[in-house]
């Protein structure tokens, strides 16, 4: 055998070797990732029927819990799902009130030159108006803001599956902006409702009703804050929710409800310039009143009968306090609690009972904590000296 011979064959000997290595390490791999393919599975990348032993089943299991969405979590038609569920106890409400109004622009003109007074000139009219409320008891009490049937002669309630009704007004929550409306109807869906008090930022929301008249809208967002104020300073602590699903026209008394089906708030306001400005009533405020709104009980609030202003530190500075504190008595009404007990305007509260008041907000809510008849001892800043007054809480009148 020639020396070529013998290279060629060692060369060939030498390729069959390498070619054989590379099959077995090829098969090992495949056996490797093939016995490991129901894992992939659990998380949705590949898809294996066979498993081949009751272990390897028992392992896939165990994935599936470890990758299942969290409670609450928004799945693709979970919107669709809540909507179809609580749409169904989410009614119309169409109003009829009358207001006066002058067909003269220039009142004033013709008086001067006419004597006729605008007054003199007043016409009624009779004005309709639409909003939104939801059933909260199968025997026909729809929960709505006040604003929404406030002065109405007339309230038609149109129910999801078209249904009309007459309504009666049966309590009012002025204060609150609440309202409940009886219907004559038995057996109706009624909602769930929820705790405002668990809500947070970023939480789902959803939001369901009739703007511009467009019945059962359903609109999706998130609730983008809490304790907002609607009165004054935005920047001071209030009760609102806000959410950025769209509220318009016509949504007033809906329910903002989470992903769940429970209502968390009553929609109620949106700042008319701004985009994804929406705010709602926490229906834990709705639940604290809504038995004595149904049973038709007048909703009395405790009362001092002042007007304030934050207590700022050019004021501080003005009236010599050193607290950087406290809410500024800027007005006190005639026959009022503040009257009878004494308080003056420029009076400085620093604290009801044993409470820092930091703001108006503050003092608001220790006064809302009580019931009118209760007493309420104030510390005072009057004339560079401190001292107590002891305030009898009266009714809030109801203008």
């Amino acid at each position: 055998m020639s020396i070529n011979d013998s290279n060629w064959r060692k060369s060939f000997g030498s390729y069959v070797l390498v070619a054989v290595v590379s099959v077995l390490i090829t098969g090992l791999v495949f056996f490797h990732y093939a016995g490991d393919s129901h894992t992939f599975a659990a998380t949705g990348v590949v898809t294996d029927e066979s498993a081949s032993s009751a272990s390897d089943i028992q392992i896939a299991q165990s994935s599936l819990v470890s990758a299942q969405l969290p409670s609450g979590y928004m799945s693709k038609d979970s919107i669709a799902n809540v909507a179809e569920r609580v749409g169904r106890a989410v009614v119309n409400i169409d109003t009829k009130r009358t207001m006066k109004v002058s067909p003269l622009p220039f009142g004033d003109f013709f008086y001067e030159f006419f004597g006729i007074r605008q007054q003199d000139m007043t016409r009624e009219v009779e004005v309709p108006a639409i909003g939104s409320g939801f059933i909260v008891r199968s025997d026909g009490y729809v929960l709505t803001n006040n604003h929404v049937i406030e002065g109405a002669k007339e309230i038609v309630v149109t129910l999801a599956d078209g249904r009309k009704f007459n309504g009666k007004t049966m309590g009012r929550d002025p204060r609150n902006d609440l309202a409940i409306v009886k219907i004559d109807a038995k057996d109706l869906p009624a909602v769930q409702l929820g705790d405002s008090d668990k809500i947070r930022p970023g939480d789902f929301a959803i939001a369901i009703g009739n703007p511009y008249g467009l019945q059962h809208t359903v609109t999706a967002g998130i609730i983008s804050g809490l304790a907002r104020s609607l009165d004054g300073d935005p920047k001071e602590p209030g009760i609102y929710i806000q959410t950025d699903a769209a509220i318009n026209r016509g949504n007033s008394g809906g329910p903002l409800i989470d992903i769940e089906g429970r209502v968390v708030g009553i929609n109620t306001a949106i700042i008319p310039q701004a985009q994804g400005l929406g705010f709602a009533i926490p229906v834990n405020v709705a639940k604290s009143v809504m038995d004595d709104l149904i049973s038709g009980k007048k909703i009395v609030y405790p009362w001092i009968g002042v007007q304030l202003q934050n207590l700022t530190p050019e004021l501080a500075e003005y009236f010599g306090v050193r607290e950087k504190y406290g809410a500024v008595v800027a007005y006190v009404y005639p026959n009022s609690p503040a009257e009878k007990a004494g308080l003056q305007e420029g009076d400085i509260i620093l604290r009801i009972g044993n409470a820092q008041v930091t703001n108006i907000t503050k003092l608001q809510e220790e006064v809302r904590n009580r019931k009118a008849g209760d007493k309420a001892v104030l510390q005072v800043w009057r004339n560079n000296s401190y001292m107590l007054i002891t305030v009898t809480l009266g009714e809030m009148p109801d203008d």
